[in-house]
């Protein structure tokens, strides 16, 4: 455990890391910024709305298939006649 602790704290940026990162990330992007932003937050809502799409399509196609299954009294009473 304390190795894992030892690899964790070796990897997690410091202050001064992060301000070099914010300064680059100014120096680089500077007044694309704000559209910069707008975009991620675009591409997220879009991420977000095809997985819903594909929960939804997941949960109504084993509903339908719920809905089609035969009934197992049936089909154990058909089988006790013979």
């Amino acid at each position: 455990m304390n190795l894992l602790n030892t690899i964790v704290c070796f990897y997690t940026p410091g202050p001064f890391e992060i301000g070099a990162l914010a300064i680059i990330g100014l120096l680089l992007f500077g007044r694309r910024l704000p559209q910069v932003g707008r975009n991620l937050g675009r591409s997220i809502v879009e991420f977000k709305k095809g997985i819903k799409g594909m929960t939804d399509e997941i949960e109504k196609s084993s509903n339908d298939q719920v809905m089609e299954a035969p009934d197992r009294d049936v089909l154990t009473q058909d089988n006790k006649e013979d």
